[in-house]
């Protein structure tokens, strides 16, 4: 399977970490250069700064263009791919998963990822490699670190954007509520800021560690964007409520001796 590393050139602690963890893995790779803030004009910013629940940094923005360059990159090669940011740390059986699941052609996205948040998914679960399973995932809340996207997958993420607009890359993703999602227990791959909470040792120091993203301070906007996120939670409600008979909200097992 492609794997696609969203990296900056000048990350060059994280793409040497990325270097050795995939050469550890034996994993072939490719990293695709990151889209900066510097690549963003003022124009694409004021166009998408208000899209989501409150006010986009350029930041987030610049995320945002970066994976939706792996999508297109996705659709272009037609082939589905293992998307992955540069602070991904993945377990010693993700080679064996990756092959089990690259013809999993029912899927059109496939999470790897944990965040510690619960997430929607199947009652029951289809075996896979690695004393694993794949779940149906109906509703996600976090995390664009980790997954496989087909074409097919891109193509629904790509006409999301053009009736909703951009968000966080994460965000984006889960509010693509069209899209055939599955999940993988358990996870085989973290972020490294979840190391701690995990209690897996983080391979790298904490301030390559650390998001350049998004963070707890993030202006929150006047009552326009107030607005939008009580339509938002109401629809969520509504959207959960839905989905209680076919599935159920729980945190996603990890096996943290895999790392």
């Amino acid at each position: 399977m492609n794997i696609l590393i969203i990296s900056l050139s000048s990350a060059i602690e994280r793409r040497n970490f990325q270097q050795i963890q995939m050469e550890k893995l034996k994993l072939d790779f490719e990293f695709l250069e990151a889209t900066s803030i510097h690549d963003i004009d003022e124009i694409i910013y004021k166009k998408h700064a208000k899209d989501w629940q409150r006010p986009l940094k350029n930041t987030e923005v610049a995320c945002y263009y970066s994976h939706q360059n792996a999508w297109r990159k996705i659709i272009q090669s037609n082939e589905p791919a293992l998307i992955l940011e540069d602070d991904a740390l993945l377990s010693k059986y993700t080679p064996k998963l990756l092959a089990d699941l690259a013809d999993k052609k029912k899927c059109e996205l496939i999470s790897l990822e944990n965040r510690n948040r619960k997430k929607f998914v199947a009652k029951i679960g289809e075996s896979i490699a690695c004393a694993s399973k794949l779940f149906r995932l109906y509703q996600d809340r976090t995390g664009a670190a980790g997954y496989i996207l087909w074409p097919q997958g891109a193509k629904k993420l790509l006409q999301c954007e053009q009736k909703k607009g951009i968000a966080l890359a994460d965000a984006h993703i889960t509010d693509c509520h069209n899209i055939k999602a599955y999940q993988v227990e358990p996870t085989p791959i973290i972020q490294l800021d979840q190391c701690r909470d995990y209690a897996i040792q983080n391979p790298i120091n904490n301030i390559a560690t650390k998001s350049t993203v998004s963070s707890v301070n993030n202006p929150k906007g006047g009552w326009a964007f107030r607005i939008k996120r009580i339509v938002f939670q109401l629809k969520l409600g509504l959207r959960q409520v839905a989905l209680i008979t076919k599935s159920e909200r729980r945190y996603i097992t990890i096996r943290k001796q895999d790392f």
